[in-house]
């Protein structure tokens, strides 16, 4: 009889091609998203092997990372993003890899892209030269972000080589309050374990919480898992999921549907499966949440104050409490409500889909964004930006003063021409806070879609529950 096994395990199980030596393993990717900042060195070095892609039509091009988000944008708009772009074009249609270039109506950010046209299914493995490929989690299935080397072995081999994690269950109780959402969540978790909390790890996220919660929020926490320092984060596929991938582009059809549903509801862990570590929260105690440093795990309740470096005991954590305070232009104690910004951002792989958008504008509509303030809206897909529309959401951000983008990354990584100025602060529904990841000298507080709205409103951090009618 079979030892009982985590989700986790069950997928693992089944891509595995061949175990190497020393405890490695040969792992079968299924998808490989193939993007356009710096793939053209893999694509080098396998040219340079006399090496071509093995299964050229399990490997997708996206470009995302240096296109330029402007009105009627092409290669051009973003110069030095030019030569990215282009030679992604030219080794896909070398390769006859299928390519969401910057003119088709599916292009978009590739965490965004890959759900929402059925190419990322329950139990499949996926892999892109980015950390936050482990958003495909949120479907079930197994992500992970890849560097060039592995990028080329890949393309070459469609296997990764890896070795399997620990495994870890963060089960959420209880439910959300009133405009805390699943950005809160995974902030909250982040600051309350750790930055390096899962490292190690692949997470898996049960409890009510999770069941209670839409893929789009799903997706969110599993898109974050990486600032948790996991190496997978995952929810088990329930007919939520089935209901989100069934009639899209690329899912099964008819008979393979019906196949592939059966398989998927399999893909739960067993009652006694053993994990290695448990972590528990109760997401009732959940309140909007803000970063105040420069790394995801220092963040706060909008309503809290920020800790103290001298009362904290390890050394290396109270230094870097310490410089973080001073980048970011703060101090002890201080709270962040009424903390001026220059900018807010809504979009990044992390809170850029139709329902981060739709919650926003119940923010700003009838408001307007405060004088000071540039605002921005970047969809995270083509196809988002136009279900958005379709419901006159860019109306809405319009007549309140944000700007309306095209799809691409964006203020996330500053990979391209919109970038915060040196000295400057912005609510960001991005990801990572780091120094200088929206721009030399950025000072970056994350937030969720609606304190980044409602802030953009007082031109100020706020608690979204306290903004006047």
């Amino acid at each position: 009889m079979q030892a009982a096994r985590t989700l986790f395990d069950k997928i693992w199980d089944s891509h595995i091609v061949s175990t190497l030596p020393g405890g490695d393993v040969l792992l079968y990717i299924d998808r490989h998203f193939v993007l356009d900042l710096a793939s053209n060195i893999a694509f080098d070095r396998l040219r340079a092997s006399g090496r071509n892609v093995r299964r050229p039509h399990l490997n997708f091009g996206i470009q995302d990372h240096t296109l330029s988000t402007s009105q009627d944008r092409n290669d051009d708009t973003h110069a030095s993003g030019q030569p990215f772009v282009q030679a992604l074009r030219r080794n896909a249609r070398a390769a006859g890899m299928l390519l969401f270039d910057v003119a088709d109506s599916r292009q978009g950010i590739v965490h965004v892209v890959g759900p929402e046209t059925g190419l990322l299914l329950p139990g499949c493995t996926s892999v892109a030269g980015d950390s936050h490929t482990r958003t495909a989690g949120g479907l079930g299935a197994l992500g992970f972000g890849i560097g060039t080397s592995e990028v080329e072995h890949v393309l070459a081999t469609q296997t990764l080589r890896t070795r399997k994690p620990k495994r870890m269950r963060v089960e959420v109780s209880g439910q959300l309050g009133p405009q805390v959402f699943a950005k809160d969540l995974i902030l909250y978790l982040i600051g309350k374990v750790g930055a390096a909390g899962g490292t190690g790890y692949a997470v898996e996220y049960t409890g009510t919480a999770i069941r209670q919660a839409d893929i789009e929020a799903r997706l969110t926490i599993c898109n974050m898992s990486i600032e948790f320092g996991a190496r997978v984060g995952m929810v088990a596929p329930d007919e939520k999921a089935l209901h989100y991938v069934a009639k899209r582009e690329f899912a099964p059809k008819e008979v393979l549907w019906d196949q592939a549903a059966v398989h998927w509801s399999t893909l739960y862990s067993d009652n006694d499966a053993v994990f290695d570590a448990e972590v528990a929260i109760d997401s009732s105690v959940v309140t909007p949440q803000v970063t105040w440093g420069t790394s995801p795990q220092d963040v706060i309740s909008v309503a809290g104050r920020i800790p103290d470096p001298a009362q904290e005991a390890n050394a290396d954590r109270r230094a870097a409490m310490t410089r973080a305070l001073q980048y970011m232009g703060l101090r002890p104690g201080q709270s962040l409500e009424e903390v001026r910004i220059n900018w807010a951002f809504i979009g990044s792989c992390t809170n850029s889909r139709l329902s981060d958008l739709q919650a926003a504008a119940a923010i700003v509509e009838g408001r307007k964004v405060a004088a000071h303030v540039r605002a921005m809206v970047v969809p995270g897909s083509s196809a988002v930006k136009r279900a958005a529309e379709a419901l006159g959401l860019d109306r809405i951000f319009k007549q309140s003063g944000f700007e309306w983008h095209e799809s691409a990354c964006s203020l996330c990584a500053a990979a391209n021409s919109d970038k915060v100025g040196s000295g400057e602060r912005c609510l960001s529904t991005s990801n990572r806070n780091f120094e200088g990841r929206q721009g030399a000298g950025s000072r970056t507080h994350l937030a969720s879609p609606v304190t980044v709205a409602a802030a953009a409103i007082k031109g100020a951090i706020t608690d979204v529950r306290k903004l006047n009618g």
